[in-house]
């Protein structure tokens, strides 16, 4: 199948969860996927370094031809937002610096392109993303799942 490589990201300062797709008209074919974990007990710039380093490292691999990230949710919580903002713009660096475009998508649109309902729970998007890419086995983690999902989303969006 030759069609456009879409690389879907759900950041997160703990585990950012990423997944590349290959689609045209009519499906979607998983490349890879799986989530960055930085080491825990590392600062939290040192966090952002470690996932700008692998992402980069990924997308260099995977050669896509635009990102796909999913924007902030409402959080109550200041300083978690503050830092998934954080590491959404090092995620968007690292696209930048691969010369990638960069589109955002909202958790409820990202849920409504793949499950078809904007409150959907992690496990049925889990399971959706596994039956829309013809998986025998979910991924294995919901980053992962999410951030396939993301980039499903892209999909839909420029599909003809």
């Amino acid at each position: 199948m030759a069609g456009v490589r879409i690389f879907g990201v759900d950041p997160g300062s703990a585990h950012t969860g990423y997944g590349c797709i290959e689609t045209d008209a009519s499906r979607h074919r998983i490349v890879t996927c799986g989530a960055l974990s930085p080491p825990a007990k590392a600062s939290f710039p040192e966090k952002l370094q470690s996932i700008h380093d692998e992402l980069a490292k990924v997308l260099r691999e995977c050669e896509p031809d635009a990102v796909a990230i999913e924007d902030l949710f409402y959080s109550r919580n200041v300083r978690s937002a503050l830092k998934l903002g954080h590491v959404r713009g090092v995620v968007m660096l690292a696209a930048a610096e691969a010369g990638l475009p960069v589109t955002e998508y909202a958790p409820a649109a990202v849920k409504r392109a793949v499950v078809g309902y904007g409150g959907a729970e992690k496990q049925q998007v889990q399971q959706m993303v596994a039956l829309l890419l013809g998986l025998t086995e979910p991924p294995d983690t919901f980053d992962a799942a999410d951030a396939l999902g993301v980039a499903i989303c892209h999909a839909h969006t420029i599909r003809p």
